[in-house]
């Protein structure tokens, strides 16, 4: 076994490979950028190396550095986690030369399966199913243009090199080509250093569903089921699960097959995954193979017990697979939602800055949570915009489903825009919950974007209640407090409002609850909150919710269930006197086009005097190794452009203004 790992990564992925490492009692060395010197695989590694500046170009992804690393601190074997590093088949050889084992496949699968163009080559070789599409790289747009006709729209743009989502872009008509091609190559070149793409046909409402396997170097291969990952955003999975609702046993061993054939023909050795598109149909062609951890294997570990860290450690130790594929069994659902340091109501906008309020919800049973920040942590411009994988796990997929809701309405985030909204209301979504989902699922369910606003009045009702029951807590102890003998208050007559929702209420305290009388209906409210609680545990009649709750001087901050309001509390007196209120109207100024988050300018697509159009790109801004083209919101002449092709940019910078 190995002296001493150094882990050539950041992040979670970093914590996850040191939690198997502590347990197999072996050394740890990380290595972290001058961005990276606080964060947490940095505190939990035995040792840690600096490589140098935040950019990943002069940091994780420095060939030199890792190695240097390496010989300063003794480190005989090197774990790359996923992206980074972790498919460089040069990486590799490098290694091998200075007699360090790198923790993964040898460097010719590597180099065959990293090349998009000439894996799918080998796979179509080797009997496997494939995409139609145009394998050559395409040099330019107007040969994009070309090359699309000729496969037939619509067509996916891919890098070469890409994966994780990036360096991809769907085209629908040849009036998408010149900016998918322009952002496929840009992405492709800054978070691979290499900007080839080539074309292949999109297949309409495909599942994106892939199969995990494990070598030895002594030629044995094993499949561990197959993981469903069509939820996606920008062509990157938020939610994953095992095993798929769409896959019964023919399929999965159909896929299965072909995926350990592929492995036995490439010579692969080590934790791998073969991924697929499947059509409506069940016909299933190759993707790609990752030839390295993917970020997703936790739910794989959670229904087939297999520490995966694990075998590819003791693989790279030359050590033999101790099962057959015989031994393989699945045993209940696991779902794996990813949070993200995002806003999915301003088109995934990544955030930036301090971790405020960090708390996973670790109190609950059959939840884990892998992560690699902290709570007064900063998440930076610099990286995948990742905060933590939130997976749970049951004996049905029902249960699965049913307990991460409850663990996301028990995620409390704040500092910076999150996902959690979105990730809940897929989880209640009714084609979620009926396993009747695509690659498409976002924008199908989300056309106009995802919102979180509470627009239903049953969910209004919800919120409303839990704000009424806050209140009259509050009200009771300011009493007490103010006067120990003062009884409690009794019947009082209130009225919440939630958006346009008004709801009445009759209010009445007992030792035991809180009665509400509602359009007739009696409702009983019960909970143990108190008013430094930030999460409201209250059972509705027979019902028990959790949802976060915060008091503002605009009322009751209410988030849960995928959906955010606040709620004003007011006596009916009160309310009725509102009404008579003038409302203060808050005026955009849509003629200022500021930076929406810290970013590179990546190129400016307008200039002073230019007249542009209500949706014309106006720039493209990267920021954590994603590309967000900015669009005009309205028609107009541009009167000032204030930044240019390399500028680096803070949040709310302005970047344009119009006349």
């Amino acid at each position: 076994m190995f002296k001493k790992i150094l882990i050539a990564n950041r992040g979670e992925i970093a914590c996850r490979i040191i939690s198997t490492c502590k347990k197999l009692s072996i050394p740890t060395v990380a290595v972290y950028s001058d961005a990276d010197k606080k964060s947490l695989h940095v505190t939990l590694a035995d040792e840690s190396v600096n490589i140098g500046p935040a950019a990943s170009s002069e940091s994780y992804l420095s060939i030199d550095k890792i190695i240097s690393a390496c010989k300063e601190t003794g480190a005989d074997a090197v774990h790359p986690g996923y992206g980074f590093l972790s498919e460089n088949y040069t990486f590799m050889s490098r290694l091998e030369k200075d007699d360090i084992t790198f923790i993964g496949p040898s460097a010719e699968p590597i180099r065959i399966m990293g090349d998009k163009i000439e894996s799918k080559i080998f796979a179509k070789e080797a009997g496997v199913n494939t995409v139609p599409g145009h394998q050559d790289i395409i040099k330019n747009i107007d040969q994009a243009i070309l090359i699309a006709n000729e496969v037939g729209f619509p067509v996916m743009i891919k890098a070469s090199a890409g994966g994780g989502g990036k360096g991809m872009r769907i085209a629908f008509n040849e009036g998408d080509i010149p900016d998918a091609f322009t952002s496929s190559i840009n992405e492709a070149k800054s978070s691979f250093g290499d900007d080839r793409v080539f074309i292949e046909k999109f297949i309409v409402k495909p599942r994106h569903i892939e199969i995990q396997i494990l070598a030895d170097s002594h030629g044995n291969v094993i499949h561990l089921g197959e993981r469903e990952c069509s939820i996606q955003r920008r062509n990157q999975k938020i939610i994953e699960e095992s095993p798929s609702p769409f896959v019964d046993s023919d399929l999965r061993n159909a896929m299965g097959d072909q995926a350990v054939q592929l492995s036995k023909k490439v010579g692969y050795s080590s934790a791998g995954t073969v991924e697929f598109i499947v059509d409506q149909e069940r016909n299933f062609y190759f993707l790609e193979m990752n030839t390295r951890l993917q970020v997703e294997h936790p739910v794989t570990e959670l229904v087939t017990g297999f520490d995966l860290v694990e075998e590819m450690i003791k693989v790279a130790a030359g050590e033999k697979l101790n099962v057959t594929q015989g031994d393989v069994s699945f045993k209940g659902w696991a779902i794996e939602s990813r949070i993200y340091a995002e806003d999915p109501e301003r088109n995934f906008m990544p955030s930036t800055g301090r971790l405020i309020t960090y708390k996973p919800p670790l109190n609950i049973d059959n939840i884990r949570n892998d992560t690699g920040v902290y709570e007064g942590g900063e998440i930076s411009m610099f990286y995948d915009p990742m905060i933590s994988k939130l997976c749970s796990y049951g004996k049905t997929r029902i249960e699965a489903c049913n307990l991460m809701q409850e663990a996301l309405n028990n995620f409390e985030i704040s500092g910076i825009q999150n996902n959690l909204n979105l990730l809940s209301s897929i989880i209640k979504n009714k084609k979620f919950i009926d396993g009747d989902i695509n690659t498409g699922f976002i924008n199908e369910e989300y056309p106009e974007g995802f919102c979180s606003k509470v627009l239903d009045p049953k969910d209004g009702l919800i919120f409303s209640l839990a704000a009424v029951f806050a209140y009259i807590k509050e009200k009771n102890n300011s009493l007490v407090s103010e006067n120990k003998n003062h009884p409690l208050l009794n019947e009082k007559s209130l009225v919440a409002s939630i958006n346009k929702n008004i709801f009445e209420f009759k209010s009445y305290n007992t030792l035991k609850n809180i009665i509400i009388e509602h359009d007739g209906v009696t409702i009983s409210l019960e909970s143990n909150w108190k008013p430094e609680d930030n999460l409201i545990k209250i059972k509705v009649d027979e019902k028990l919710l959790t949802l976060k709750i915060q008091k503002s001087i605009k009322g009751y901050e209410i988030q849960g269930f995928g959906l955010t309001g606040v709620v004003k509390i007011r006596t009916k007196i009160a309310h009725n006197l509102s009404v008579h209120m003038i409302e203060k109207v808050v005026v955009k100024n849509t003629k200022i086009i500021k930076c929406p988050m810290p970013g590179l300018i990546v190129s400016i697509d307008v200039k002073q005097g230019q007249t542009v159009e209500d949706g014309d790109k106006l720039c493209t801004v990267e920021a954590m190794k994603m590309e967000n083209i900015i669009r005009s919101e309205e028609s107009g002449v541009i009167k000032e452009v204030f930044c240019k092709e390399g500028d680096s940019l803070a949040a709310d910078e302005v970047m344009i203004e119009f006349e």
